[in-house]
Formats: structure tokens, C-alpha cells, sequence
């Protein structure tokens, strides 16, 4: 147990915790809303990237169940002025419900027809967001989202945020890292060869498929509590689009990858904008270099190591 705690990876995981922490000591209010928005895209990418990554199956429709998150908080929480825990309860409910539907559809197909199945479902839900104007308001959308009062501040709502959000990276983890994980791997790399084994690949990937939309859907009700706003543009294929690049880019098959992905592509969308505005196209250009130069996407830097001067494969230090 100590061992596993003392481990480079551990380490650098409870300094990054650490230095978050300290995000609201420093004075610059725009610092302490780009991290905020970081933890809540990163653990939307490894909700994504629970599917992507080690269930094989690419999504294009992930922000149909962001978007419910988003709406649930919006609609309980504000017209119903439903408890925070309630609108919450009703965010993984109905995220799981939907996906879950989604998911049972979705599987049955596979390759590109997988993909282009998620994403036509993530429109319809686009469609109802944009068309049920007496519940969604349509274009108008929700402006001045409720807030309890102990969120109110900036730095609590952060706090409040990055402990759901290490909560949340928590269970993914262990689920990642469970049997059910390994499954999910298993189906994967070879399904025939899993379903030879036993193993009830669908019923897996449903599973995969339900968990991956429920954080996701976590991670919308959270940004909503931060914009304190839902527009239909929540369930827009660009937001499919956008959290898929922070995904490849921090690296699938890497846990945390992906929400280095996120942090990345937050910070130079920030910067790039304030001199060009041409930013999708610069971002294009930046995930073509680091795909071809790292197979692996971010996660794949650390490979490096390998090619240190004076260490090898299968070398020995001391």
C-alpha cells in the first residue's frame, strides 16, 4: 500500500491537487474561472474518453448528455428550485436513462456507423433543446442560473468543483481498473475473441456506454453552475467535436491524458484568440504536429524517457 502511494505517478498527482488548491489565492478573477472550466472539460474528457479510449467505440455525440446535465441544473434547479443534491440526483438519472437508451441502439452498429449513430441522436437532442421552447426556451435559453448560497463566490464554487471533480476521476478510475475494466479493454482489442470467452460484449459496452454518459453529463451541470447559463449550443456537434480533440490529444490510452488534453486546449484557446481569428484552424494545426510527432498524443512525451542518454531497454539503474 505504501509502495503504490509513494509512486512517481501518485506523487505527481498530489502535487498537481496541491497547486490547484492554491488557484483562488492568486488575484486575477479570470485565472480562478479558466481553472474552474479546466476541471469540469477534463473530467468531461474522462467520461469520453472511458468509451474512446478503453472501450474502442469514438463517439461524436458526447454533448448530448453534457447538454442534459446542463438543462437538468437549468430546470430543477432554477424553475423548480429543487436542493442542489436533488438537481444533481436528477442529472445522473436522467443522463444515465438517456444514454442508456442511446447506448442499447448505438452498439448494435459498429465502426464509422457507431460514430454517425451517436452523433444523429446527439442532433435530435440539439433539435428538442432548440425546439421545446416552453421547458428548453429555445435560442433564448436559461440566463442567471440559480446558485446556492454556498457556491455563491468564485472560490467556493471552485472548491466545490474540483472536490466533485476528484471524486468523479476517482470512481473513474477505479472502475477503469476493476474487472469490468479489464473487460472493457478485452472488447476492445479483439470482441470475437471476448464473446468467445464468455463475455457479453454489448451488454459491456452498454455498461461503458451509460457510465461514460452520466459523468458527462456531471461535467455539464457543473459548467452550468459556472456560466450560469444553458443555450441549446451545449448539444451542438462542435461540442462533440471539441472534447473528442482534447481526448486524442492528451492521449486515449492514458487515464489522466485526456484532461491534460482539456487544460491544453483551454489555455491556447485563450491566448490564440487574442491575437488571431483563425483559432480552429491554429488548433488543427497544433493536433496534426503533436499526433505526428507523438503517436500517443500528450501521454506519449513521457516516452521519452526511454531515449535519455545512458538508459536502454531493460537496463538497470545502480
Amino acid at each position: 500500500m505504501l509502495r503504490s502511494l509513494l509512486r512517481p505517478q501518485s506523487i505527481t498527482l498530489a502535487i498537481v491537487i496541491a497547486l490547484l488548491a492554491l488557484v483562488p489565492l492568486v488575484r486575477e478573477r479570470w485565472i480562478v474561472d479558466l481553472f474552474t472550466e479546466i476541471l469540469i472539460l477534463a473530467l468531461f474528457a474522462l467520461a469520453l474518453n472511458l468509451m474512446v479510449g478503453f472501450g474502442g467505440l469514438i463517439s461524436f455525440g458526447h454533448a448530448a448528455y453534457f447538454a442534459i446535465g446542463a438543462y437538468c441544473v437549468a430546470i430543477f434547479g432554477t424553475t423548480y428550485q429543487w436542493a442542489l443534491a436533488a438537481v444533481f440526483g436528477a442529472v445522473v438519472v436522467l443522463s444515465a436513462v438517456t444514454s442508456g437508451i442511446i447506448g442499447f441502439f448505438s452498439v448494435r452498429l459498429s465502426s464509422i456507423f457507431f460514430s454517425m449513430l451517436t452523433l444523429a441522436f446527439a442532433q435530435f437532442i440539439w433539435a428538442i433543446a432548440h425546439e421545446w421552447q416552453s421547458v428548453t426556451k429555445g435560442d433564448n435559453g436559461y440566463l442567471n442560473l440559480a446558485r446556492p448560497d454556498f457556491i455563491l463566490s468564485r472560490t467556493s464554487l471552485f472548491y466545490f468543483v474540483l472536490v466533485t471533480v476528484i471524486v468523479a476521476s476517482a470512481v473513474l478510475w477505479v472502475i477503469v481498473h476493476s474487472p469490468f475494466g479489464r473487460i472493457l479493454i478485452s472488447t476492445r482489442e479483439n470482441p470475437l475473441r471476448a464473446e468467445f470467452m464468455g463475455v457479453d460484449v454489448k451488454r459491456v459496452q452498454i455498461i461503458a456506454f451509460m457510465i461514460s454518459g452520466t459523468f458527462s453529463g456531471i461535467a455539464g451541470g457543473l459548467l452550468a453552475l459556472l456560466n450560469r447559463s444553458v443555450f441549446p449550443t451545449a448539444a451542438w456537434w462542435t461540442e462533440s467535436a471539441e472534447v473528442l480533440i482534447m481526448t486524442i490529444l492528451g492521449g486515449m490510452h492514458s487515464f489522466f491524458g485526456p484532461a491534460a488534453g482539456a487544460a491544453v486546449v483551454l489555455i491556447l484557446e485563450r491566448e490564440i484568440t487574442q491575437h488571431t481569428q483563425y483559432w480552429p484552424t491554429v488548433l488543427g494545426v497544433i493536433l496534426l504536429v503533436v499526433l505526428f510527432a507523438f503517436p500517443d498524443g500528450l501521454a506519449g512525451v513521457t516516452k521519452l524517457a526511454r531515449f535519455l542518454p545512458g538508459r536502454r531497454p531493460g537496463r538497470r539503474d545502480g
